[in-house]
């Protein structure tokens, strides 16, 4: 609207301006060649404008003309320019495809028709990165290293193609030449992993300080970094330093209140100073952030030489602040065993199978040990030690694939800083069926460094039952291999005689009857249910009755199937050697019949 009032105003202002100089009296006299020429002010005017508008023409049409071969020189170049880009955007597009021909023709042909463009240097890049030519990559990465323009991106190439084959040097090299050009973040990140990886903990607190303060990283992650690294500066410093791997830890809790290891590492410095109070309320604190087995073992553990009644009454300060947590009931239920209060640790493993958990191996463990404690080495003890074998796995340090144990400041495959967090890993299906795992399909475990005197143990509560599981397993295939050597060989022997005996007392002696196959009562018989050991994804409300069941002689006698009387003449079986000819498959299927069920196969040759 604006528009058209101003030229609306420009049209009258110029009629007004043509009806004024009409309106002026007088008139133009031009002599020339002896003729004299007048008319009038408003003719002269119209005239004078025509003849310019003239001479502009005629300016126009001689400049064309001379112009002429330099504008057929700039189509020229639009023309090759146009073909070049349109190379360029056909060899981006089959490097995104993944067409090799393609890209590296495209490549050529854009490098001929644009020369030193940079998106041309890119790509052909690309394209000898596509087609496998390393050594040509690292060529026009150079090229590129050396122009103003593409100086980074070049460096980027570099470092990429020097990590690619192994050169740990020299990529570390580029990125740091680039970080101190511009600071890119790859480049912050590439040398905070290296710093990483080398353990130089106090030089990835300067990067990631300088990465923070350019805010390259967002202040959250800056703020979890920084205590992921002065947790790991004070782990260095615990021995030789105390005073300043306590300050260092409280720094991280100040940074990281979540941060697990910091305060646990902060509490055990706070009990070796003799400050058990502080070092209790700032573990008590930690607790009711995330219940953790780590912070349950150095709350109870927070005054050395206390007694089992000491540390039972933290463990039930713990089950008071995070009532209803796995963490809590194990907590309790290993204190009271310690205790010697049977009553109480089973009580407390109840309530966690009640409340509709899948057992873990832990609590399996847990439960094996109560047996144990209290009743010897007993049936129910193998039975909860066969089911740790198959529950599902606790809770560990989970970090790009890599389970630990302990604790660790940085992944050790990529670097990454503040990378594990506290998760149960994750369980792959095995092609046995739903729910059976792979043991092969585990993530690796990380084997940590041994314990210095001083530190507590890694794993101290699952320790024992571990080890009797390991060592009952290895009795059992040493047992199922002398058992099946043992039966081959005196069925061979057996064989051997028979054959002997047929062909000298063949007229003399009746021909023997073919041997039998009898299935001893413990077979047929069906066992009782509390002989059965549920599998290992078992309900809760059978774990919990089997974790607050009878015990003692009846119990055992119960759960013990019954055997049957010796017949005449027979072998009597050795007690502790497995039946013969009977071998368990390394891995049953989730159909496989409960082992109290199989039917125990003994040979006797029926003429004896």
């Amino acid at each position: 609207m604006i528009r058209i009032l101003l030229f609306l105003a420009i049209l009258s202002a110029l009629a007004f301006g043509f009806a004024w100089v009409a309106d002026l009296p007088g008139g133009v006299t031009l002599t020339l060649g002896g003729y004299r020429y007048e008319t009038s002010l408003v003719a002269a005017l119209a005239l004078g404008l025509a003849a310019l508008g003239a001479a502009m023409l005629v300016w126009s049409v001689l400049r064309f003309i001379f112009r002429i071969p330099s504008l057929m020189s700039f189509a020229a170049r639009m023309r090759r320019r146009n073909k070049g880009l349109a190379a360029l955007s056909r060899g981006m597009l089959a490097v995104g495809a993944g067409d090799r021909r393609v890209a590296t023709r495209a490549a050529r042909e854009a490098e001929r028709l644009l020369e030193e463009e940079p998106l041309t240097l890119l790509l052909a890049a690309q394209a000898a990165q596509l087609d496998g030519d390393r050594a040509r990559a690292e060529r026009v990465f150079l090229r590129m290293s050396e122009r103003s323009d593409t100086q980074i991106l070049g460096l980027r190439g570099l470092h990429g193609e020097a990590r690619r084959r192994g050169d740990d040097a020299a990529a570390d090299a580029y990125a740091r030449r680039a970080h101190e050009i511009a600071a890119p973040d790859w480049a912050s990140q590439a040398m905070l992993e290296r710093a990483a990886m080398s353990d130089d903990w106090k030089g990835a607190l300067t990067i990631v300080e300088a990465s923070a303060a350019r805010k390259a990283i967002d202040r959250e992650s800056a703020k979890r970094q920084r205590a992921a690294l002065k947790t790991a500066m004070a782990l260095e410093l615990r021995e030789r330093d105390p005073i300043e791997a306590l300050s260092l830890a409280r720094e991280a809790i100040r940074l990281n209140p979540a941060l697990i290891p910091a305060s646990v590492l902060a509490g055990a410095l706070l009990s070796q100073r003799g400050e058990f109070r502080r070092a209790a309320k700032l573990l008590e604190s930690a607790w009711r952030i995330q219940p953790h087995p780590d912070v349950a073992r150095a709350y109870v553990e927070v005054r050395r030489g206390d007694s089992a009644s000491d540390r039972l009454a933290r463990a039930k300060t713990l089950a008071r602040i995070a009532p209803g947590e796995a963490e809590s009931a194990l907590t309790l239920a290993r204190a009271a065993l310690e205790a010697r209060d049977f009553a109480l640790a089973r009580n407390a493993m109840a309530d966690l199978f009640a409340n509709g958990r899948r057992p873990t191996q832990r609590m399996c463990l847990a439960m094996a040990d109560i047996e144990e404690t209290e009743h010897g080495p007993s049936g129910r003890m193998r039975e909860w030690l066969a089911r740790a074998a198959r529950a599902a796995r606790d809770p560990a340090w989970v970090a790009d694939g890599v389970t630990s144990d302990e604790w660790l400041p940085a992944s050790p495959a990529t670097g990454r800083i503040d990378a594990f967090v506290w998760e149960t890993p994750v369980e792959r299906l095995g092609p046995g069926g739903a729910g059976r795992l792979d043991p092969a399909s585990q993530p690796p475990i990380l084997d940590a460094e041994p314990a210095t005197p001083d530190d507590p143990p890694a794993d101290a509560d699952a320790s024992p039952g571990l080890k009797r599981l390991a060592a009952l397993q290895a009795t059992l295939e040493g047992a199922r291999a002398q058992g099946t050597a043992q039966g081959t060989a005196q069925g061979t022997a057996q064989e051997n005689a028979q054959e002997n005996a047929q062909g000298t007392a063949q007229e003399n002696a009746p021909k023997p009857a073919p041997a039998t196959v009898e299935t001893t009562a413990e077979a047929t018989a069906p066992a009782p249910e509390s002989a059965r050991a549920p599998g290992p994804d078992a309900g809760a409300p059978e774990a919990a009755a089997a974790a607050t069941g009878g015990h003692g002689a009846a119990a055992d006698s119960a759960s013990a199937p019954a055997q049957p009387a010796p017949r005449a003449g027979a072998r009597p079986a050795a007690p502790d050697s497995p039946p013969r000819f009977l071998t368990a498959p390394d891995d049953p299927g989730p159909d496989a019949p409960d082992p109290a069920e199989v039917p125990v196969l003994r040979w006797r040759p029926s003429g004896r």
